[in-house]
């Protein structure tokens, strides 16, 4: 008997694995694990997102932090490198007074000599062109402006016009006569002199100033005016020479009953005007130079974050409202007359506001 032919060999079936060239998916990740080797093994970069809202305000909000505070440094710079007052002055400021709580300060403006719209021809001692009252706090400015022809005893040389008293013994003596002659408490914390040299150029760094004007003014020439000056009535524009002459027109032909009263108005409107175009949006691009050329106008006894916080006050309380002591006319052919009734009620309004 024959035996079986044996049939085909028994053999396991494997599967291979899919060769690096297979097509597809394996084809891909070749060529990224190739990529990543040829790039160090780094991950490949992440893709930058998009400009969103919220980007564009992030940035934003970091550019006006960044120009506010640059031009908070060339504030202080600049006030640091200014003159202060005279150490005879300092010691006649009363101590006390918080600029953020209120505080009084003394503003004075006068015609020395020099600068553009200075007649330099003129000579003599300079007497205040200016003498202004602000109390100031944090949200609240008044403004009591004190006419320069009314009469008041001035210590140690008897009764003259109160703007002698600058002529006579200065700053320090203008203190002494002002709180002796309005009494009912008034006490002077602070002293800012006006500089009438830097003071246009002030106003030109604000880029002007818009004033309305009560009358129309037809000024005859003075200081350095030779032509005079005329504003019509109503808001108008006003460069810093023009705005300095605005505040020192001394005669107005145009309404010859004028007296200095008027003038005492024009010199706060200034003020307003000024305290006005600092809130701005234009002057908020003009930053740099207007912290440069403000503490470069005036002379105080405060430092940087004092007159900081003078500016803060004009800028959050400054107020329409025109306040001038109330005088009758006349003494002496020219000279004002305030009664004690009129200096009490101007006190009281200054410091409490009612």
């Amino acid at each position: 008997m024959s035996e079986p032919k044996p049939g085909p060999p028994e053999y396991k079936v494997y599967r291979s694995r899919r060769g690096p060239l297979a097509r597809g998916g394996d084809l891909e990740a070749l060529r990224r694990r190739l990529s990543r080797v040829r790039d160090g093994d780094r991950e490949p970069p992440a893709q930058r997102r998009g400009i969103t809202p919220g980007r564009v305000l992030k940035w934003i909000a970091l550019a006006v932090a960044g120009w506010m505070l640059l031009s908070l440094l060339i504030f202080f710079v600049s006030a640091q490198l200014q003159e202060g007052v005279s150490a005879k002055a300092e010691r006649a400021l009363s101590g006390g007074g918080n600029l953020l709580t209120g505080s009084t300060i003394l503003v004075l403006g006068s015609d020395a000599r020099r600068g553009e719209s200075i007649d330099e021809s003129q000579e003599g001692p300079s007497r205040a062109d200016t003498i202004m009252l602000v109390h100031a706090s944090l949200g609240s400015v008044r403004k009591l402006s004190i006419p320069r022809d009314i009469e008041a005893e001035i210590p140690g040389f008897g009764t003259q016009k109160i703007n002698a008293s600058y002529a006579l013994g200065g700053p320090a003596l203008t203190i002494e006569t002002l709180e002796s002659f309005l009494g009912n408490g008034l006490e002077i914390n602070h002293l800012v002199e006006v500089d009438f040299e830097d003071f246009p150029e002030l106003v030109d760094a604000l880029g002007g100033i818009t004033v309305n004007n009560k009358t129309r003014i037809c000024s005859p020439p003075f200081d350095n005016f030779w032509k005079g000056l005329n504003f019509r009535k109503g808001e108008i524009e006003l460069d810093g020479t023009r705005a300095l002459g605005y505040a020192r027109v001394r005669k107005n032909t145009c309404a010859p009953g004028e007296d200095d009263r008027a003038r005492a108005a024009r010199q706060q409107e200034v003020l307003r005007a000024m305290g006005d175009k600092v809130t701005s949006v234009e002057t908020f691009f003009r930053l740099p130079w207007v912290s440069w050329q403000a503490p470069r106008a005036l002379k105080s006894d405060m430092k940087g974050p004092g007159l900081m916080a003078l500016f803060a006050d004009l800028a959050t309380g400054n107020s329409d409202e025109t306040e001038v002591l109330e005088a009758g006319c006349c003494i002496n052919g020219s000279n004002l007359f305030v009664s004690e009734g009129a200096k009490e009620d101007a006190v009281r309004k200054l410091l409490e506001g009612s």
